[in-house]
């Protein structure tokens, strides 16, 4: 599958910068074609001819030297990489790009690559599991970027525990992997809630939720990326829409309900991960309500339930729902796949830490219309979204 892929290879320092020279002759062997950026530390423990006799290419080791070409060196690979491995990837490297530091060749590649970007780190047990690195980590996931857990066993410094660089073999078949890309859903259209919904009561307030929409975004991107034509129905956020998915802007609740029906009918799949508000008020004030003495009531009337709507229409259509709850977590959610004619649910308990509302993770049960119930430990949206559009293939009638 590597064959004649463009694989850029950022070499930072560290005793297991040897190993990356296995990595480049496997890929060679692989038929993919390899450029190598070493950062100055790197060049302490091996020199740039050992990787230039390897990958048959010029090393990459200065961002002011005299160019070989006419391209601008780190423009010109961050615009010919397939994909960008960084192996060994030190606490030093992760924590420039994930602050957005470009002040060397590789980082300023890194900054400059749409390509897909894979971190392989090697460093001290303690290092690795301090909790800025873990921290930077987890950000640079978040934005997409993949990491290759470390191994565990005795370090060179002496210590024992996580932190070894993945073995070569292991990269390298990660690598290849990238370039099965999972098209399991196309000529599927996929419907996507995201986001809370906003309820005015006059022109400065309204009535909400928490709801960043990061679970339906990452949904929305992960079913693209698999193939479907996706559809994302989104309440106001602060996030940027994926890449080829139709985005649908909508405020309030009925507004919501409105344009989810408009395209429920030409959809295969609809997962509705939207916190709408269950109530709005029944008047909205076109001027500013004054505060008075004394205590205020604002009458409030029943919102639409979206999907308990959709699932009186289902038909063939596989329909998920969310929970977000604060107890009794499972009794609900059965109740919600009965009551509302779902195939299952996705469930989570939004007062645990690292979970629900806001959080870059989160910790899940699929509860399905059959009483299975599946537990998904803490894990990235992202990686969440991906097991939801797995379970959602089990419902599809072929």
């Amino acid at each position: 599958m590597l064959k004649g892929k463009n694989i850029v290879l950022g070499v930072t320092g560290g005793i297991a910068v040897y190993k990356a020279c296995d990595i480049v002759s496997r890929l060679k062997k692989l038929e993919a074609n390899v450029d190598v950026i070493m950062t100055k530390s790197a060049m302490e423990f091996v020199k740039p001819q050992t990787f230039q006799a390897l990958s048959q290419n010029m090393v990459v080791t200065d961002m002011f030297e005299t160019p070989r070409y006419w391209d601008i060196e780190h423009i010109s690979l961050a615009q010919k990489a397939d994909i960008l491995l960084i192996a060994p990837a030190t606490a030093n490297i992760i924590g420039k790009v994930a602050n957005g530091i470009a002040d060397d060749i590789l980082s300023t590649t890194i900054m400059a690559s749409t390509a897909k970007v894979v971190f392989a780190p090697a460093m001290n047990t303690r290092m690795y599991e301090n909790e800025i690195v873990q921290r930077n980590i987890i950000k640079l996931k978040s934005l997409g970027y993949e990491f290759i857990n470390p191994g565990a066993g005795r370090l060179a410094c002496g210590d024992i525990g996580a932190g070894k660089l993945a073995e070569p073999v292991d990269i390298v078949e990660y690598i290849n992997k990238l370039q099965t890309v999972k098209s399991d859903l196309n000529g599927k259209k996929v419907l996507i809630t995201a986001g809370p919904t906003v309820e005015k009561i006059d022109p400065v307030r309204f009535i909400s939720n928490r709801s960043t929409g990061k679970m339906g975004y990452a949904l929305a991107e992960a079913a693209s990326k698999r193939g479907a034509e996706v559809t994302l129905i989104s309440g106001p956020t602060n996030l940027s829409p994926p890449a080829n998915v139709n985005l649908i802007s909508v405020s309030s609740a009925l507004e919501m309900y409105k344009a989810v029906l408009e395209d429920f009918e030409s959809q295969h799949i609809v997962i509705k991960t939207a916190a709408v508000s269950d109530y709005r008020p029944q008047t909205i004030n076109d001027q500013k309500v004054k505060k008075k003495d004394g205590d205020m009531s604002i009458s409030l009337v029943r919102n639409p339930d979206i999907l308990l709507e959709l699932g009186k229409i289902k038909g063939d259509k596989v329909l998920v729902g969310f929970a977000a709850e604060t107890n009794n977590v499972i009794e609900y959610a059965k109740d919600k796949v009965k009551r509302k004619n779902l195939d299952f649910i996705v469930a989570n308990n939004v007062a645990e830490k690292d979970a629900g509302f806001g959080t870059d993770t989160n910790i899940v049960k699929f509860i399905d219309k059959h009483d299975n119930i599946n537990e998904i430990d803490k894990a990235l949206k992202q990686e969440i979204a991906d097991k939801i559009l797995d379970k959602t293939k089990e419902f599809i009638i072929k």
